[in-house]
């Protein structure tokens, strides 16, 4: 662990649907995990639209049991998805719940989606979760439920966007990039746990494999890094009204590229 930190950190990982944190995020975690990280893990949405195969209610259940076993395997504390699929809107309802996660989870970094996707629900998510973690000092701004303020810096960073590409098929530029070549082989484990998205995105979005897509992404943001064979990228977000400017746990406890 980095000389700087004197406690294991603790992470809050905000993604929208199940296996969107696996994805884009999942490789990072993994590093933090063996530094002895305290990871908390939510999705928005329940992931109730990702089939073609099973009904509304099933696949919300079998996907939300996908989840958990995801979080079980990165020792998160896991907590239960607040909207439906292409219904994760910016609404004070949606800030008011994710803001109780971030100060029941008091986090030193968020790990939250990119702000500028290929699709509405994630930069949804991503702007939902800035929003909360700007209120957690706030005892006026009520949460849902109500939960106690929280004065601790935080931290937050944007994942790259899926595919690495905006919504207008730029290529998404990373302000650093994370060495996940050591658990890239974990990654795959982790996202694997999400099996009833194979179909689906083979369906969907003509994925050969989803695991490979995964593999291929990492293998190309290493390439990006100009270091690493596997990494992830990050974008910090402007630290004004989140923590000191000099304040970077996440690049001072991974092996970074800038």
């Amino acid at each position: 662990m980095n000389a700087k930190q004197t406690r294991p950190p603790v992470v809050l990982a905000v993604g929208c649907h199940p296996d969107d944190i696996e994805f884009m995020m999942g490789g990072t975690l993994l590093v933090l995990q063996d530094l002895g990280a305290e990871i908390h893990y939510m999705n928005v949405a329940d992931g109730c639209c990702g089939t073609l195969e099973y009904g509304r209610e099933e696949i919300i259940e079998i996907r939300e049991q996908e989840a958990r076993q995801a979080a079980q395997y990165l020792g998160a504390a896991w907590y239960p998805s607040i909207e439906h699929d292409l219904e994760v809107v910016y609404s004070l309802e949606l800030v008011r719940k994710v803001a109780a996660v971030v100060r029941t989870a008091a986090p030193d970094i968020m790990l939250v989606p990119a702000l500028q996707d290929y699709m509405e629900d994630h930069m949804n998510t991503a702007r939902i979760a800035v929003t909360a973690a700007f209120t957690r000092g706030m005892p006026n701004f009520l949460t849902d439920p109500e939960t106690d303020v929280i004065t601790r810096d935080i931290a937050l960073y944007h994942a790259l966007p899926y595919g690495l590409h905006d919504g207008l098929g730029n290529k998404a530029a990373a302000h650093f990039y994370a060495d996940i070549s050591e658990v890239i082989d974990r990654k795959e484990t982790l996202l694997a746990f999400h099996r009833s998205q194979r179909n689906w995105l083979d369906d969907s979005q003509h994925l050969d494999s989803y695991l490979q897509t995964m593999r291929s992404m990492s293998a190309q943001a290493g390439r990006d890094s100009k270091a690493f064979v596997f990494a992830e990228g990050w974008v910090r977000h402007n630290p004004l009204g989140y923590s000191e400017a000099d304040f970077r746990p996440l690049e001072e406890l991974v092996n970074i590229s800038e």
